[in-house]
């Protein structure tokens, strides 16, 4: 073991490579070793799949077909409807999702009056999607005398019973839907817009208002060239690239005889292979790929920065007040928690009453009583579901993270070409459909006799999770100050130091932690595509349920009450941390005096 004293720190070399930025990075050797469980998870998961999926798409029997499946798939009834519908949501929903995130960020500002909006904004972030498609088809159900928002709608404008707008019609459902998703994501765009706002030196604005500047140009200068702008288009690309999960969604909220008009891609190709492999379903899920590459690599061109980016030199100022907003933002943020919750408030009103109480009326026309939750609480198909979800939840979780925190290490030391390709590979392999690769997967769980199994669907969900949380780890270990790695490698082996870094990076290991677990808690499409008969999850009995609605609604109510408890608990309490590991590479960060000179990166 040699020991050097680089910017007069000791530093350990016995099994690292020449120092970058002021650090040091592993050596081949064990770069590949903690590299390994994330390249086979990948690379059998998600990377071969993607392959057989491309080689389907043009092939037939083994004999090369060109373009015949993509024209086959594209002239069947709907298809260009579908895919017009894809774009249309990847650019309207992240749109009105970004606007009404900052809105209701500049609204609600750190403080007493401010934290209880915040608060009631990011609880749908929590709400498994099955339940918020369930809790709107409540609200825009076609009857006035059941659904509150067709009550309202027919009252403000004058129409009769038998008039009533029908939101879940062919003309409404496209907006009804996306209705739901904006509740579902606004929280998370309002976490962010809040975080990059406090980060915002007040003296920026102080500055500007000295020249001169009114209260646009304080706006502009001050906020949105600064950090905004980058910040906008953050939130706009992960919501845009969040849109492929509108599968839930339509399963549960849209009724089947309006489906084909609500339909997009991620329904399309399921209803095309299911959980296999055909030409045409394969070719639907390269155009899809298609549209998501596109989308991803123009954000990157954008959102490119080099990496780690350097911190600001200046000490940070001390703690300021919050601004105050106007009174009519007040007011904005006030009524935007209202109407917040309501879709909640509708949830719990349903679930007070019994099966029949539900189906025949609305749940403000008869008092409330406990029928629904005393015979979902006695259902054991319900006690199963709820304690299989619990155990692979936190079985997955627990895989994800010890995969992530290997892999997080050893590239948060690249830079520059290396480190933005990395990026860009791994938010690829977030994103890509489950859908899209089923067929391969299952393909593959066959081979290790794993398919339709608890094993298999906790590989998937790994596999699924694995990325996300590589990226969010590599920026906080690339956050960490030279001296406090090289402590970490003092006296001990990779092992050791990684637990070391993990103890000092712990608001993004809990954030990993939170994330994957309601994650997988709150998922149906896996579920759905690599589940059996004996490992059916939460979200699958769930969306069994809604297959006669109207007559299981006070139940399903319950159910949902039921499922959404624990991972809305957790998000309320990790929410601090949810924020600190979202921000990571968005916020930049001041450095504290001890680290300054340190030759670390930011976030």
């Amino acid at each position: 073991m040699t020991d050097g004293r680089p910017l007069g720190e000791i530093t350990v070399l016995d099994d690292v490579g020449p120092p970058r930025r002021g650090r040091a990075y592993p050596v081949a050797g064990t770069t590949s070793a903690l590299l390994l469980p994330a390249g086979v998870l990948l690379g059998g998961l998600v990377v071969w799949p993607v392959l057989r999926t491309l080689y389907a798409s043009v092939t037939a029997g083994g004999r090369f077909v060109g373009g015949a499946h993509f024209r086959a798939a594209l002239e069947q009834p709907g298809a260009w409807s579908a895919v017009g519908r894809t774009v249309i949501w990847a650019l309207v929903v992240p749109a009105v999702v970004t606007a009404l995130g900052y809105l209701l960020a500049a609204a609600s500002p750190r403080s007493r009056e401010g934290g209880p909006v915040q608060l009631i904004l990011v609880l749908p972030i929590a709400v498994p999607l099955v339940v918020a498609g369930l809790v709107f088809r409540l609200l825009y159900d076609p009857d006035p005398g059941r659904g509150l928002a067709t009550l309202v709608a027919t009252r403000l404008l004058g129409r009769s019973a038998e008039q009533a707008p029908q939101f879940l019609g062919p003309e409404l459902v496209t907006a009804a839907l996306m209705s739901a998703f904006v509740w579902s994501w606004v929280g998370l765009a309002v976490l962010v817009f809040r975080a990059a706002l406090d980060a915002v030196p007040q003296n920026l604005a102080d500055a500007v208002r000295a020249n001169g500047g009114t209260r646009r140009d304080v706006l502009w200068h001050a906020q949105w060239r600064p950090l905004l702008l980058r910040t906008a288009a953050v939130v706009f690309t992960l919501v845009a690239l969040a849109t492929a999960r509108t599968f839930d969604l339509i399963l549960v909220m849209v009724p089947g005889s309006v489906r084909d008009e609500a339909s997009v891609l991620a329904v399309l190709v399921w209803q095309t292979s299911g959980a296999g492999t055909t030409g045409s379903g394969a070719a639907l899920g390269v155009v899809w790929l298609a549209v998501l590459i596109a989308g991803l690599l123009l954000a990157a061109f954008f959102l490119r920065q080099n990496w780690p980016p350097p911190r600001r030199d200046e000490v940070p100022e001390a703690d300021q007040p919050p601004v105050r907003p106007r009174r009519v933002m007040r007011i904005l943020a006030a009524v935007a928690a209202v109407v917040w919750l309501v879709p909640l408030a509708v949830l719990v009103a349903t679930s007070l009453h019994d099966r029949r109480g539900a189906a025949v009326h609305g749940w403000w026309a008869s008092r409330p009583d406990l029928g629904s939750y005393a015979a979902v609480l006695r259902d054991p198909d319900l006690h199963r579901a709820l304690a299989f979800t619990l155990l692979l939840a936190t079985a997955v979780t627990g895989a994800v993270l010890i995969v992530a925190l290997l892999a997080a290490y050893p590239l948060a030391w690249l830079t520059g070409p290396a480190a933005q390709l990395t990026g860009v590979l791994l938010t690829l392999s977030a994103v890509v459909p489950s859908q899209v690769i089923a067929g391969p997967v299952n393909e593959v769980l066959g081979v290790t006799s794993s398919s339709g199994t608890a094993w298999g669907l906790a590989l998937v969900h790994i596999s699924r999770g694995v990325p996300f949380a590589v990226l969010l780890l590599r920026n906080a270990v690339a956050d960490l100050p030279a001296q406090q790695v090289r402590r970490a490698r003092v006296g001990g082996r990779w092992w050791t130091m990684v637990w070391r870094l993990t103890k000092r990076n712990q608001s993004a290991v809990i954030a990993v932690c939170v994330l994957e677990f309601v994650q997988v808690w709150n998922d149906l499409v896996v579920g759905l595509l690599f589940g059996g008969q004996s490992t059916a999850p939460l979200g699958a009995l769930l969306f069994s349920q809604t297959r006669q609605f109207v007559a299981n609604s006070g139940p399903l109510a319950a159910s949902s009450v039921v499922a959404s408890v624990l991972p809305v608990v957790l998000v309320i309490l990790a929410r601090q941390h949810l924020i600190t590991g979202l921000v990571a590479g968005g916020v930049p960060v001041a450095p504290r005096a001890a680290d300054t000179g340190a030759g670390g990166g930011a976030r």
